[in-house]
């Protein structure tokens, strides 16, 4: 049976697929379109379509989870507006690449090693930072500071932002930062935004809290405000070239409508210490995924593309549970609190 020229199965999986993934899109600011994208290479999609519905979904999520983050004050205006400026420019010259690519026969190919090579490695940096977090938590009970770990500037950040360099601007989160900077991290993350399809979250919210130096809060919010418009301009480019599967976007969003607003909430209840673990495992594993789909189509079998279905779409799957269970447990804290303050005490 058939709904909208998809299989039940298929129906079913892409509405439950966005929902996951609009969990973690809301909670980190990132994790949309770069699991999507592969997704649908894997299900033989064409990588323009493939790549333009990423987008398409990723703007669509970026509206949803902004609302979140605008009710909690997490989004840096100013520097969002420069960075779309700088996002869009990127995203330009990285489309342009990719029909190029397209045109040679290796436009697909190219997507996959990019996408191993990067998720492999945003992967293996947030390990490091998971694996150094107790030595981060035994210096903030030794610091007199009153601001929290995740709220602190990085080093790096710290060091950049030493470099004088002008023109430079006024953080609303603090601080001030180098346009330079700004132009070269948002024009980076454009570039690889349009190239392989992502609205480029998983990269840019970490460069701008390591290079442009905001807080993470900060960073989260306004790495989605800045997905919002360079997202739009995504879209726009790649649907002018019907390159945006409409039905496949739509139920996509019908899951992640929820999903984001719940993984947004969730940054004001959950320390992103507590997951950032899993999202560093998920990257991994959905680079093996993706390393596991490039290899059978070298050797022609079936068998590997279901085992990286699995790992892309598992991975997602688990680090979305492992964040509402943060959630749950939240909420029964807060619950079992209350319940054990006395109605009487003054």
């Amino acid at each position: 049976m058939e709904i909208l020229g998809l299989s039940l199965t298929l129906l079913v999986l892409f509405v439950s697929f966005g929902f996951m993934v609009g969990v973690l899109f809301g909670f980190f600011g990132m994790g949309g379109s770069f699991l999507i994208t592969p997704t649908l290479l894997i299900l033989d999609y064409p990588a323009s379509v493939a790549i333009g519905s990423g987008l398409a979904f990723y703007f669509g999520t970026s509206v949803i989870a902004v609302l979140k983050h605008y009710d909690v004050g997490q989004v840096d205006y100013k520097l969002g507006a420069i960075l779309f400026v700088v996002l869009s420019i990127g995203i330009e010259l990285g489309s342009r690449l990719v029909f190029g690519l397209e045109a040679l026969g290796i436009a697909n190919l190219v997507t996959g090693v990019a996408y191993v090579v990067l998720l492999a490695g945003i992967g293996a940096l947030f390990l490091r930072r998971a694996a150094n977090l107790d030595d981060e938590d035994d210096a903030a009970e030794d610091s007199d500071e009153d601001s929290v770990s995740d709220e602190e500037i990085p080093a790096i950040g710290q060091k950049i932002q030493s470099y004088t360099i002008p023109p430079m601007i006024n953080l609303t989160s603090g601080g001030r930062a180098s346009v330079w900077t700004i132009t070269g991290a948002g024009g980076s993350v454009g570039l690889v935004s349009g190239l392989i399809g992502v609205g480029g979250g998983f990269i840019r919210m970490p460069a701008i809290y390591y290079l442009i130096g905001t807080p993470l809060t900060a960073a989260v919010g306004t790495s989605l405000f800045a997905g919002l418009f360079s997202g739009a301009f995504g879209t726009f480019t790649y649907g002018m070239s019907g390159s945006v599967d409409l039905t496949v976007v739509s139920l996509l969003l019908v899951g992640s409508a929820l999903g984001a607003r719940i993984g947004s909430a969730a940054t004001t209840m959950v320390e992103e210490d507590d997951v950032i673990i899993y999202f560093g495992i998920m990257m991994v594993l959905a680079s093996g995924g993706i390393a596991l789909s490039e290899l059978a189509n070298w050797l022609g079998t079936g068998a590997l593309d279901l085992v990286s279905v699995l790992l892309l779409v598992g991975s997602s799957f688990f680090v979305a549970l492992m964040i509402l269970y943060k959630v749950v447990q939240a909420f029964e804290t807060n619950e079992s609190n209350t319940h054990a303050t006395p109605n009487g005490d003054d």
